[in-house]
């Protein structure tokens, strides 16, 4: 029976284990919000408290019961542990965590033995501590483990700041914001394919890590620009990644409320965005998006270019005429206008990073008539501002993380339809002390729509309060408990003409 409770128990862990893991690893491996996390959710480890309370009473009572109880016990919770399933971003089995899984499977397998030498009445309690102990095994690996992940860490760095250092003429781009960061180096990384060899940063690789991942996997002797985007929850998070990349040219798209939460002040996310600018400061332009008035309350003196779309700016974008195929758009790039461009983006925000990557562009040598054959060539990254077609209705996804003046842009888009409009959201996080005052915002400016669909009752309360409080018909506000209902109930309403979806923003799977 013995054998039976030490196979039922590891097994339990493990699948415990990895659902941890796969959070552990959405919080960048941080201690921190691990513990926020599983504050937020005590139903990931009250089982495991109810087990070590097992064991404990198992050196009280008669020991075959305790070993029945634990065997039934723990054999339930190995059954009804929820699995990874369909994770959003499922967890990555990078060398970091497979060291991770060593570490955790060695300290268990040693529970195992010590148990093994001990008296029955113990043997058994001692045994259930793998399980018990599942909350914590990632964070306290992480903390055994700190030497060799520091020592790791400092090689492939080395490495990647050699590579660079080999390739002196390699034009080093550096892009940081609270919002639009992903959206710019698409767009430049497009526009300066027609004169260069490019290599950017994939997806959201934006941080020191995934910026040394690309650098060693990707990055060729035949690269002449490096698009690195530079992404920041802390503060020197930026200055991190500058000492890293030595950028030679640096765009800051906006400063605003993205990840307040981590940050802890608006200062804070200040004066870590202006990081980049001060590594750029006498090796080569700024540019800067001249339409965010806290980012220019807050710019540096230096040499700069601002973009964006009112006239006041060096590179602005105008005469924005948008339809269901797109936007046209003229240029006005330091006094000279370039007419007749068109894309199929959508949205005031997506122009307006379009108009800061034309004016990197343009300043490195792109002409005019190259510009309007790559901004034909645009697409949206996925998940911001991506207009699609499905069974004959208007999709807009924007279901990547989202944020007050991203949700606001979002809702101006939608409004320019001429349709049945609707919304799908589960509201914005990461907010910290606002959080609930910035939903409540958000839902007064949702009234737009002719059709509402909130993801998750509790979360999306203040939305729905905005909305309510905006006079807005409680018959047309529907809450929902997935996206996917939401979806197919959408795709359900009755409407007499066309019909758009907006999907905006999807909580990640730590939420």
């Amino acid at each position: 029976m013995w054998i039976a409770v030490v196979v039922v128990t590891l097994i339990a862990t493990a699948l415990a284990v990895r659902a941890q893991m796969h959070i552990f690893q959405l919080n960048s491996y941080r201690a921190r919000p691990q513990w926020h996390w599983l504050g937020q959710h005590p139903w990931s480890w009250l089982l495991a408290v109810a087990a070590l309370i097992l064991a404990g009473l198992s050196l009280v009572v008669p020991l075959p019961a305790a070993i029945v109880e634990l065997v039934v016990l723990v054999a339930a919770i190995a059954l009804a542990w929820p699995r990874p399933g369909r994770a959003k971003k499922p967890l990555v089995t990078t060398a970091r965590v497979k060291r991770a899984y060593a570490t955790i499977g060695l300290l268990a397998v040693a529970l195992v033995v010590v148990g093994a030498c001990l008296p029955p009445r113990w043997r058994t309690a001692v045994v259930a501590l793998p399980y018990c102990l599942t909350p914590v095994w990632v964070i306290l690996a992480n903390v055994i483990n700190a030497p060799i992940e520091a020592g790791v860490r400092r090689h492939y760095l080395a490495d990647a700041a050699r590579r660079l250092a080999d390739q002196p003429k390699l034009i080093r781009i550096g892009i940081t914001g609270s919002f639009g960061k992903t959206s710019v180096k698409y767009y430049l990384a497009t526009l300066l394919k027609q004169r260069f060899a490019v290599l950017m940063t994939p997806e959201s690789y934006n941080t020191p890590m995934g910026i040394t991942l690309t650098i060693r996997q990707e990055l060729r002797a035949t690269h002449q620009v490096f698009i690195a985007e530079m992404g920041a929850r802390h503060v020197g998070d930026i200055a991190e990644d500058c000492a890293l990349v030595h950028p030679t040219i640096g765009v800051i798209t906006a400063i605003g409320a993205q990840h307040l939460e981590s940050f802890g002040s608006q200062a804070a996310i200040i004066q870590t965005k202006l990081e980049l600018a001060e590594a750029v400061k006498g090796q080569g332009p700024l540019y800067l998006n001249g339409d965010n008035e806290l980012l220019m309350a807050n710019a540096p003196e230096q040499e700069r270019t601002t973009y964006g779309l009112e006239p006041t700016n060096d590179v602005y974008a105008f005469d924005l005429a948008v339809s269901p195929a797109g936007t046209s758009f003229a240029l006005s790039y330091r006094g000279t206008v370039i007419d007749q461009l068109s894309t199929t983006l959508i949205g005031r925000p997506a122009i307006q990073n379009l108009a800061g990557a034309a004016a990197v562009a343009l300043d490195l040598g792109l002409a005019a008539d190259e510009l309007r054959s790559q901004v034909r060539k645009l697409t949206p990254p996925p998940h911001r501002l991506a207009l699609s077609r499905q069974a004959g209705v208007a999709l807009i996804d924007d279901a990547y993380n989202s944020n007050p003046a991203g949700a606001k842009a979002a809702l101006d888009a939608l409004a320019q339809f001429d349709a049945t409009k609707i919304l799908i959201t589960p509201g914005m996080v990461e907010l910290g002390a606002r959080q609930e005052e910035l939903n409540q915002a958000f839902g007064a400016q949702a009234v737009v729509a002719d059709h509402v669909f909130l993801v998750g009752a509790k979360q999306t309360q203040p939305i729905a309060t905005g909305l309510l409080q905006a006079g807005y018909d409680p018959a047309r506000l529907t809450v929902v408990e997935s996206v996917n209902d939401a979806i197919a109930q959408a795709y359900a309403l009755p409407a007499a003409g066309d019909k758009v979806i907006l999907l905006e923003n999807d909580l990640p799977d730590n939420y």
